[in-house]
């Protein structure tokens, strides 16, 4: 059986200057999200969300690199299939960034973060980069803006303790 270089690298449909601007975005997305955790030298920063954030989107662009290739025709491919492995791998690194002790709980902020950074890669990876820009968005209005609320309630409640 003869090998040729088309068999060993395939001619993606979707342009390479496409899935590089994609896979772009998705890092620095994850970069934005992750930038915060990073500030407060927290072990799941900067780098974490980013590369999050570009698997998640590799995984997108690999799903619709892969609907639209020639299948045989008894082959069946489900898309969605690709974005709950994806969830599920999110979701086992963001459980694992949480961490109980007696009543306290740590991590879940950065779990949260990491689970978001896994979708906007995702969205990202489909093309859907305004709703991954958009997520990004509000996930900073929500990390920056609401730690100044926390900090307001952390006043309130120092000064007049429950009875």
């Amino acid at each position: 059986m003869e090998t040729n270089l088309s068999q060993i690298a395939l001619t993606p449909e979707m342009p390479v200057v496409v899935a590089v601007a994609r896979m772009g975005i998705a890092a620095l997305l994850g970069a934005a999200i992750g930038f915060d955790q990073e500030w407060r030298q927290r072990s799941a920063g900067l780098r974490t969300h980013m590369l999050v954030s570009l698997a998640a989107a590799v995984f997108a662009i690999l799903m619709q690199e892969v609907m639209v290739m020639s299948l045989p025709d008894h082959a069946r491919v489900d898309p969605i299939r690709v974005l709950e492995a994806v969830t599920a791998g999110v979701a086992f690194l963001a459980a694992g960034s949480i961490i109980r002790s007696g009543r306290n709980v740590r991590g879940i902020t950065t779990g949260a973060g990491l689970w978001l950074a896994g979708a906007i890669g995702a969205a990202t990876g489909l093309g859907l980069v305004w709703i991954a820009a958009v997520a990004a968005g509000f996930a900073l209005v929500i990390i920056v803006a609401l730690r100044v609320v926390d900090r307001q309630i952390e006043k309130v409640v120092d000064k007049d303790p429950p009875k």
